[in-house]
């Protein structure tokens, strides 16, 4: 039996997705690939894509959550100057740590653009698919696309939003980790399992909002040398996906829910896996999974409200 594969962060614009599309179907002309468009920071996006794809498939058997975006990122030339010239050097090139503060605003919904394009949306959208995800028979499986910058010093349980904050990416994917961890815990008995990868330091449209492409060619002597201390420079999405793929060969049940893993490229260009535990616990994952829960139950509540205004206006003209 064919797997149906969901993979989320290619169809906000369809004539990209569709480009896409095509060259897949190039490259794979025995593939079948369709496109559902989705902006998973609107959650009436994300319920109209929910609709359609119950409407389209009976099950799924994985999907990749893949949204990292990151608005307006300033470099802190401070802290780089100072970095440089620190034992955690490589670190900090590894991680972006201190490095990299973002902007972030209000979306149509009420919601941080960052935690409702990277989290929240994507916790609908499961939610809303749990029928085609839940069928213990056959596994299924999540994959979210994690970050190494993920850290616990930027997350807070009572601004899981980030509203207060400068880092909204990295406290964003450190909710992720902590969404994956919850899901497990609550989903597993019904066949449905979570796991987080990061794809490590890839050239990008992302990281390219950081430094502009010819900065980046600049840097690319030192970046390669770089390389020899730190695997985290996968540099091309290809190798990034090295993790991603190979967690999607795996039986979801065999993996450990509480590492992540990591795209890792040697500076000789070899490919492969590292894993690393992360710096969470599941009280704290279970607490912000009924803090997204008592969210959810919210929004549902307001958008009804809305619906029913609207058809109430409706019917009186």
């Amino acid at each position: 039996m064919r797997k149906v594969v969901l993979i989320t962060g290619a169809s906000r614009n369809m004539s990209k997705a569709e480009a896409v599309c095509a060259a897949l179907l190039a490259s794979h002309p025995t593939a079948e690939v369709t496109i559902v468009q989705v902006d998973v920071s609107n959650l009436q996006s994300v319920f109209r894509a929910s609709k359609e794809l119950k409407q389209r498939f009976q099950r799924l058997d994985c999907i990749y959550l893949n949204a990292g975006i990151m608005p307006n990122p300033q470099l802190n030339i401070k802290a780089l100057f100072f970095g440089l010239f620190s034992r955690k050097v490589i670190h900090m090139f590894s991680t972006a740590e201190g490095l990299l503060t973002q902007g972030d605003k209000i979306t149509a919904d009420g919601l941080q653009e960052v935690f409702e394009t990277n989290v929240f949306g994507h916790f609908i959208l499961i939610r809303e698919l749990e029928p085609l995800l839940c069928h213990s028979d056959n596994p299924s499986q999540l994959i979210w696309t994690s970050s190494r910058s993920a850290r616990k010093s930027n997350f807070s349980l009572e601004d899981f939003q980030h509203s207060k904050g400068k880092e909204p990416y990295s406290s964003s994917k450190y909710a992720t980790d902590l969404l994956s961890v919850a899901l497990n815990r609550n989903f597993n008995q019904q066949g449905l399992y979570s796991n987080v990868a990061c794809p490590g330091t890839a050239l990008t449209n992302l990281t390219y909002g950081i430094l502009p492409p010819f900065i980046w060619t600049l840097l690319m002597p030192a970046i390669l040398l770089l390389r020899f201390f730190a695997n985290a420079f996968t540099l091309t999405p290809y190798n990034g996906t090295e993790a991603l793929v190979w967690l999607f060969h795996q039986k979801p049940e065999s993996l450990n829910p509480l590492i992540k893993y990591l795209s890792a490229t040697t500076g000789f260009g070899r490919n492969y896996i590292m894993t690393q535990k992360m710096d969470l616990d599941e009280d704290t994952a279970e607490k912000f999974y009924q803090k997204l829960l008592e969210l959810e139950k919210h929004i549902r509540v307001t958008i009804q409200k809305t619906d029913n205004q609207a058809r109430l206006s409706g019917s009186c003209l």
